[in-house]
């Protein structure tokens, strides 16, 4: 036996584990074998694994497949594993058998190898907790992966991304009504418009935000259905009555959040839709949040030659050779963290369409390229609502020389002046280089004291303009 090892044994024969580690046999094969890659599952699908085997080790006892002493001890080792302290013992990649297998059996071998340490025996003896019997009983790695894989989506999106999401919709409601009635120009197809308001604007922004979390939020009742208690194929093989519920029962108590036995095992576990569907609610999320983060860094483009309608907060971090200059660099990595979701969804989707009959047979990839997307999603917001958001100010300067130059105000005169007209003066504008009050007075369309009354830039950011309330009396609108 080499040194600093230990002997455990699987159907195999003996294998030689590191002495100092908690995982066993099967676990020690599967390094030997999947030598692929350096993705890990995060820490979150390993602390599921803990909630899950802990709910197993209750619902066990309450089945009677289970005697108290050896649920007792899987449930304490399991609580350990769900609060982070076998993280280390987790050294497969995601690169495995696509039913998760090998990491459903690292988990049931670090937690008998805890489980025997606890009640006085070594590690590596399978007894009196044998990681299949026991640690795996009345379940398969067909419906507990899976479970898993629900319970770690349902958790981050709960715990971690929605409320990144509220503290960005927060900030954007903050600004909103910081920027009440300051109006810019409105800007449609990358070109000049008519007059807004800079609240209106980031009122969009936060419409977005309250919108995605809805998007998102309406997945969780899918996702709190779980497979567990369809062991092999569904069918409940091996598993007693009422191992379903009752794991869900415990489970729920563990979380504080409300699963439910999926009513279908065999849909539960051949097909994972309810995990594509929360994918494409992130995959929209993302979207929209790129479009947001977008806006915000050409709005604050500058700040001498770009648009610099907003100053954006400085991060303190500068060019590598243009001393003292200032990037956008939270919005360009909220924008990267939405690319890499809207790639992960394509793979979501597709590792979803690859299962065969009773068995998806892609679960690793899936789940890992979920939670990855939640992940980053939650920690970019966060960022970009403290660092970015919640620091933006306006410079008044920029916004009123844009509204005093702007163009498309005359677009309000259309209904005194008529279309052709009004067209007629902003080429003159144009082409003489003048504001488009002085081009009005010029041609003799109209008096610079009726452009004045009719062309108020803050009253037609109301809604509606001014196309309703400043008709010229009939006769004296020029209209031909």
């Amino acid at each position: 036996m080499t040194p600093g090892t230990r002997i455990e044994h699987d159907a195999f024969g003996p294998v030689e584990v590191p002495a100092e580690r908690y995982w066993g046999a099967q676990t020690q094969r599967a390094l030997a074998v999947f030598t692929i890659g350096t993705e890990y599952f995060p820490p979150c699908l390993l602390h599921a694994f803990g909630l899950q085997k802990m709910a197993a080790a209750r619902a066990n006892l309450r089945c009677g497949a289970l005697d108290a002493e050896r649920a007792d001890a899987i449930e304490r080792a399991a609580a350990e594993l769900s609060r982070g302290r076998f993280d280390a013992d987790f050294p497969l990649t995601i690169w495995q058998t696509g039913s998760g297998t090998q990491t459903n059996m690292n988990a049931n071998e670090v937690v008998a190898n805890r489980a025997n340490e606890l009640l006085g025996q070594p590690r590596g003896g399978k007894s009196p907790v044998h990681p299949n019997d026991h640690v795996n009983a009345s379940q398969s790695s067909n419906d507990s992966f899976p479970t898993v894989m629900h319970i770690a989506a349902t958790l981050e999106i709960q715990q971690r991304l929605l409320p990144a999401l509220a503290v960005l919709r927060d900030s954007l409601a903050d600004r909103t009504q910081a920027f009440r009635g300051v109006v810019k120009i409105a800007r449609t197809h990358l070109m000049d418009a008519v007059p807004m308001t800079v609240d209106q604007a980031f009122d969009a922004f936060t419409r977005q935000v309250d919108l995605g979390m809805e998007r998102v939020a309406g997945t969780l009742p899918r996702l709190r259905v779980l497979p567990q208690g369809g062991t092999a194929a569904g069918t409940g093989l091996n598993a007693p009555p009422g191992f379903d519920t009752a794991f869900c029962e415990e489970l729920s108590r563990l979380t504080a959040t409300a699963f439910v036995p999926n009513p279908s095992k065999f849909e539960g576990m051949g097909v994972h839709d309810a995990l594509v569907e929360a994918s494409g609610a992130l995959n929209t999320l993302a979207s929209s949040l790129i479009k947001m983060a977008n806006d915000l860094r050409l709005l604050g483009s500058g700040p001498r030659c770009g648009l610099g309608e907003l100053r954006i907060p400085d991060d303190g971090l500068t060019s590598s050779i243009m001393p003292g200059k200032r990037n956008p660099t939270i919005a360009e990595v909220l924008v990267q963290a939405g690319l890499q979701v809207m790639g992960n969804h394509v793979t979501v989707t597709m590792a979803n369409a690859s299962g065969n009959f009773e068995l998806n047979v892609a679960k690793p990839l899936l789940i890992h390229n979920l939670l990855q997307s939640i992940r980053v999603l939650a920690d970019a917001v966060r960022v970009f609502a403290l660092r970015l958001v919640a620091g933006l100010e306006l410079n008044h300067e920029r916004l009123a020389a844009n509204v005093e130059n702007a163009l498309l105000a005359v677009t309000v005169l259309n209904p005194v002046l008529g279309y052709d007209r009004v067209a007629a003066i902003v080429r003159e504008a144009l082409a003489s280089n003048r504001g488009p009050r002085e081009a009005a007075v010029s041609l003799g369309l109209i008096s610079a004291e009726d452009y004045d009354r009719h062309v108020d830039a803050a009253a037609m950011a109301a809604p509606h303009g001014l196309s309703a309330l400043r008709q010229e009396p009939s006769g004296t609108s020029g209209r031909g």
